[in-house]
């Protein structure tokens, strides 16, 4: 296996910064409901990532956990920062409780603001379970407790997961496959069954293209497996007819991880636009090459360059004039 393909399958981080980005709200309410309804929602809420990044300067860039800082209000009308963290490291990490700490600390000494830190634990160590960072010396002490979400106790309610509404039920379920299954045919068949579970639960296109590149992105395949991949999903796309997810998005999206760009939601997604629209101008310069060359009609250019009949009479109509 390559370097680059290493450095691809750690890339667990990126996934999950994309998801919290999207998908905020639902995170809270699946995994910290009583959280959840102590927030203010008609208010809106927004991500501190300059505030996070200033207290966190000597953080090491390689490590595999993601942190996001979000800036929330409360049912009472105050302002509270929600400070997420992460875990997705292939082991636990001991300091793991002390780093929380360390955060919480750095945030309120700078910007006097009330922190919430909750933690998010994706690593399969059943024992794994810090909630509490303490110290005392010569009477001393201090002692600093957090909420805490172990994703793989999930597992015993994988049933409610599949029929749960909320979208980052479907991240939860990625993020556990990711860490239980590893590469093979067996990893290939879980992601399908996921593919399939997203394209039947009524979403939008939209949701279902963010929600795709996220499962994408967790489980990642050997490129042996990528032609089976991509047939099946094609053809679950045909049988719902959704023909939502083309390559052009998951080609941008691994370049970006290839050339090892932390891009945010917004540019990644303004990537997938732009190249879309470079795909859609080729097609509609074949099209004006076939109507002025040939004499095929709309209907058959339309199929061949895969666009509305409308869009290749408009062409026409412009390529007469």
């Amino acid at each position: 296996m390559s370097d680059q393909d290493d450095s691809q399958r750690a890339d667990h981080d990126s996934p999950w910064k994309m998801a919290l980005e999207s998908y905020f709200e639902e995170f809270l309410d699946l995994l910290f409901p009583a959280i959840n309804e102590q927030v203010d929602w008609s208010k809106g809420y927004s991500f501190l990532d300059t505030e996070l990044q200033q207290i966190t300067p000597d953080a090491d860039s390689g490590r595999r956990h993601a942190d996001k800082l979000i800036k929330v209000y409360a049912k009472d009308g105050s302002e509270t920062w929600v400070l997420i963290h992460v875990e997705v490291q292939g082991e636990p990490e001991e300091a793991f409780a002390e780093r929380m700490f360390t955060y919480q600390y750095r945030l309120r000494d700078r910007y006097n603001m009330d922190v919430v830190s909750l933690a998010v634990l994706a690593d399969t160590r059943k024992s794994f379970r810090p909630t509490t960072f303490h110290y005392g010396r010569w009477g001393c002490e201090l002692t600093f407790t957090f909420p805490m979400a172990k994703l793989i106790d999930w597992e015993a309610h994988w049933k409610e997961l599949e029929a749960s509404d909320n979208v980052f039920a479907l991240v939860v379920m990625a993020q556990i496959q990711a860490k239980r299954v590893k590469y093979g045919a067996t990893r290939k068949d879980v992601k399908i069954a996921l593919i399939r579970l997203l394209y039947e639960r009524g979403h939008s296109r939209e949701q279902i293209v963010r929600l795709f590149n996220i499962i994408d992105w967790m489980l990642q395949l050997p490129k042996a497996l990528e032609p089976e991949f991509v047939q099946a999903v094609n053809a679950i796309q045909e049988e719902k007819h959704m023909p939502y997810v083309n390559t052009i998005e998951r080609v941008e999206r691994e370049k970006a991880v290839q050339e090892g760009r932390q891009e945010t939601l917004e540019e990644a997604e303004q990537r997938v636009r732009e190249a879309e629209q470079r795909a859609l101008e080729g097609k509609r310069n074949a099209a004006r090459k076939l109507i002025a060359l040939t004499e095929m009609n709309d209907q058959l250019i339309a199929e061949i360059e895969e666009l509305p009949v409308e869009e290749v009479e408009k062409l026409r109509a412009e390529t007469q004039h």
